[in-house]
């Protein structure tokens, strides 16, 4: 895509995954996504639509975050029913202590799905026949037992309309817990 076009595409912000949570989770998603809509890998979003014109002052503030803390402690908590899909529920006070802090950052920023609090998520399955989503939901509920999650850092992505254009990813590597 033109340089032009990506840079006024909405900013979307994840978390990034350790790698081999990120291998399984995205094998997940591979197995179970419908193949002609699975434009993107497994992914944590925070953020869903930030204005691209604040480009700088988002990467400024994601760019102190990450200086400041350490890793988030993180956990798959529970399989989760998306109605046409499935998805795993991620429990982390400290994750969603860093995102709070960054949406007082985005005051005005923010579009009303930004301004509540996200249910942090890895969706594994998406927009099939419910009949599936179920079948699968129970699959993995079968077997699946509450585990920790690790999570390395911050990334931003243009919505292009299909698959995302990187900005940037950043690790953490402060100190402090949030």
């Amino acid at each position: 895509m033109d340089t032009v076009r990506t840079r006024s595409a909405p900013i979307i912000m994840t978390a990034v995954m350790g790698d081999e949570d990120f291998a399984w989770a995205n094998a997940l998603r591979r197995s179970h996504f419908p193949p002609e809509r699975n434009m993107l890998d497994a992914h944590i979003t925070l953020f869903h639509h930030l204005p691209p014109m604040q480009q700088d002052e988002i990467v400024r503030r994601v760019k102190a975050v990450i200086a400041n803390y350490r890793q988030p402690e993180a956990q798959l908590s529970e399989v989760m029913q998306l109605g046409k899909g499935v998805a795993f529920r991620i429990e982390s006070p400290e994750l969603s202590a860093i995102r709070a802090e960054l949406a007082d950052g985005f005051f005005g920023m923010l579009t009303p799905q930004d301004q509540n609090e996200p249910r942090l998520h890895i969706t594994v399955q998406n927009k099939v026949e419910p009949a599936v989503a179920k079948a699968l939901y129970r699959k993995l509920s079968a077997t699946f037992e509450p585990r920790p999650l690790t999570i390395t850092g911050l990334a931003l992505q243009y919505y292009c309309g299909g698959p995302w254009q990187e900005i940037g990813r950043w690790r953490f590597r402060g100190k402090e817990r949030a």
